[in-house]
C-alpha cells in the first residue's frame, strides 16, 4: 500500500516537474520573441498602421497619428512587441501543451486531438487576416466619412487619431476575431466527448444568432462594419461546425 502511494506521489511530482519545465520553456520562447519583436517594433508598427495609411492615401487626405503623453509612444512599442511575440509563439506554446498532454493519451486519442492542435493557430491566423485586410480598411473608411470641411460659421471636423488608441483597436480586433474563430474547434471537441450533437446545434440556431450578434457588439467598436464583419463569419463557422459535428457522429456510428 505504501509503495503504491509512493509511486503515485512520485508520478504526481514528475508531472509537476514536467509542467514547470514546459511553462519555463514557453516563457523563454516568449521572452526571446519579445526581444526580437521589440528590435523590429518600428517595422511591426508600420505594418499595423498600413490599413490606416492606405485609406488616407487613397482618399488623398493629409492626416497623421499623434501621441499626447511623453511615454505613450514608448509604451505603444512595448505593446506592439508583446502582441507580435505572443502571436508568433502561440504555436510553440500549443506544442508544449501537446507534448505535456500527449504521453497520457491513447493512440486514437492522439489522432483525434492532433487536427484540433493544427486548426487552432490556423483559425486564429485566419481571423487576424480578416481583420487586417477587410474589416479595418472598411471601418476606417466608415469613420473617415464623418469628417466635414469647415464652412462659414462652422469649423472643420477632422480625425486626429492617437497612436495608442489606433493600435489598441486593431490588436483588440485581431485577438477578438482570432479567439472567436475557435468556435468550430470548441464545438467539435464538445461533440467528440458527447456533450452536444448536430441536432442540438440545429435546434438552438436562432438563439445562437442572437448570442453571436451580442458578442460581436461587445467585442467590437460601436459601428456596424466591424460588428457585422465579426458576426457573419461566426454564423458561417457555426454552420460549418454543424457539418463537422455531423461527420463526427457518422464516424462514431460507423
Amino acid at each position: 500500500m505504501n509503495s503504491k502511494n509512493t509511486e503515485n506521489s512520485g508520478s504526481f511530482v514528475g508531472h509537476l516537474t514536467e509542467l514547470r519545465t514546459r511553462l519555463i520553456r514557453s516563457f523563454v520562447f516568449l521572452l526571446l520573441a519579445f526581444i526580437f519583436c521589440y528590435i523590429f517594433s518600428e517595422e511591426i508598427y508600420k505594418f499595423l498602421v498600413k490599413p490606416y495609411s492606405d485609406a488616407v492615401i487613397e482618399n488623398k487626405l493629409d492626416r497623421r497619428l499623434i501621441f499626447t503623453a511623453l511615454h505613450e509612444a514608448f509604451l505603444t512599442y512595448l505593446k506592439v512587441a508583446f502582441f507580435a511575440s505572443f502571436f508568433i509563439t502561440s504555436p510553440i506554446i500549443l506544442s508544449q501543451i501537446w507534448k505535456f498532454v500527449a504521453p497520457g493519451l491513447y493512440r486514437d486519442e492522439k489522432k483525434a486531438l492532433l487536427p484540433y492542435l493544427i486548426a487552432t493557430p490556423l483559425l486564429f491566423l485566419l481571423g487576424g487576416l480578416l481583420v487586417y485586410y477587410l474589416i479595418m480598411p472598411l471601418a476606417i473608411k466608415f469613420f473617415l466619412s464623418f469628417e466635414s470641411q469647415g464652412e462659414v460659421g462652422s469649423i472643420a471636423i477632422q480625425l486626429e487619431a492617437k497612436v495608442n488608441e489606433y493600435l489598441s483597436l486593431i490588436m483588440r480586433l485581431i485577438f477578438a476575431f482570432g479567439i472567436s474563430f475557435q468556435l468550430p474547434v470548441i464545438l467539435s471537441l464538445l461533440a467528440r466527448i458527447g456533450v452536444i450533437d448536430s441536432l442540438y446545434l440545429k435546434k438552438r440556431r436562432k438563439y445562437v444568432v442572437v448570442i453571436i450578434f451580442t458578442i460581436a457588439a461587445i467585442l467590437t467598436p460601436p459601428d456596424p462594419i466591424t460588428q457585422i464583419g465579426l458576426a457573419l463569419p461566426l454564423l458561417i463557422l457555426y454552420e460549418l461546425s454543424i457539418l463537422t459535428v455531423k461527420m463526427i457522429e457518422n464516424k462514431k456510428n460507423a
